[in-house]
């Protein structure tokens, strides 16, 4: 109805090329609203730093808009809405572990690496055929520096965190298995590029013998922090940005990236994204290396894509103070989030809520 009153009285070959303009038209008015996707992250100051460091700078080289959403937990967001069969959200960035379930369960498209040259040109151990490593943080041995003034003898390896008579004082782990088990491991003995397939039998005996010298099981990064800097606990894990953020604040404590659980957040695109071409697109250039080197100006975080080192857009007093940084990289164990999402890691996860109920 529309078209046919526009060309009412106009000769047949005008109001054919008439038609033909408003095709075309209305395909490029497609193609441009085409031209967006919906990011998601878990909120908070990293989101406010991402979006300055990466989003909105890939969103103008891309000529795209970025739509923003933000979930703490958005694991059973991301279930629900590819149940629905009409998702809303493009881009998730989500703990890896997320990444590699959903493509086990059919819940986030498998990549296209001959798309995303920069995903393809990261260390294999960083990437899946779901996903692509965006950022790293660590769980690194803090320690009050007041109790332990000189660093050159403060705690420096879980060993030490677990000699309690070397290292008198009272400590505080996370209550879940995720770095924990792994840093029994390595208080064991265990050398950190030798720990999967985890020996859960051996970690969980372990931690029995630490469990009674553990003063809090921590539930949150900011509790951990807090106990710290309060002066509760001598010695904690904790996340390295809980820490460097109390020292910036004046908090006399320190840390070590020494044995240090190297973990991360990935990016996936879920399944029957609306926006899937231009998905791909934004995955590519989040992982480029000169936007990966911003992230850090702004926040406590490491960039995933190696090659941000040799931007030299990351100062040199800046690196030493990262997670991802090559240096502290060799010192400490990678997480392997294929080991956490198999079946052996699942049991893994129910087991620990039955030592934590002992």
């Amino acid at each position: 109805m529309a078209d046919r009153r526009v060309h009412k009285g106009l000769p047949r070959g005008l109001a054919a090329a008439a038609a033909a303009l408003m095709l075309a038209l209305g395909a490029g008015a497609a193609a441009q609203a085409a031209d967006q996707i919906t990011f998601v992250s878990q909120g908070g100051a990293y989101q406010k730093a991402q979006t300055i460091a990466i989003l909105d700078p890939a969103a103008k080289k891309l000529g795209i808009t970025i739509n923003q959403d933000s979930a703490p937990d958005s694991w059973p967001i991301m279930k629900s809405q590819v149940a629905s069969g009409k998702p809303t959200w493009d881009v998730v960035d989500v703990p890896t572990s997320y990444c590699l379930r959903g493509g086990e369960q059919g819940l986030v498209e498998k990549l296209d690496f001959a798309k995303i040259p920069n995903g393809a040109a990261m260390p294999a151990a960083y990437r899946s055929p779901y996903s692509v490593a965006y950022e790293f943080y660590s769980s690194v041995l803090g320690y009050n520096a007041k109790k332990y003034p000189d660093a050159a003898k403060a705690p420096q390896s879980w060993a030490d965190f677990w000699d309690v008579k070397k290292f008198p004082g009272r400590r505080a782990l996370r209550n879940h298995p995720l770095a924990t088990l792994e840093a029994a491991l390595m208080a064991d003995g265990v050398a950190p590029d030798k720990l999967y397939p985890l020996d859960v039998d051996r970690a969980f005996r372990k931690l029995a013998e630490i469990k009674p010298n553990i003063t809090v099981w921590w539930t949150s990064g900011a509790q951990s922090a807090q106990l710290l800097n309060d002066g509760e606990v001598d010695m904690v894990m904790a996340w390295n940005g809980r820490i460097t953020a109390l020292i910036k604040d004046g908090a006399k404590v320190g840390y070590t990236f020494n044995q240090g659980i190297l973990q991360s957040t990935s990016l996936c695109i879920l399944k029957g994204a609306p926006n899937l071409s231009a998905a791909v697109r934004f995955v590519n250039e989040a992982v480029d290396p000169v936007l990966q080197a911003n992230l850090p100006l702004h926040i406590d975080y490491g960039p995933a894509n190696p090659k941000a080192f040799d931007t030299g857009v990351i100062p040199a007093a800046r690196v030493p103070e990262l997670p991802s940084a090559p240096e502290n990289a060799r010192r400490q164990a990678l997480m392997s989030y294929e080991w956490w999402s198999s079946p052996a890691g699942e049991a893994a996860e129910k087991r620990w809520l039955e030592f934590m109920q002992k």
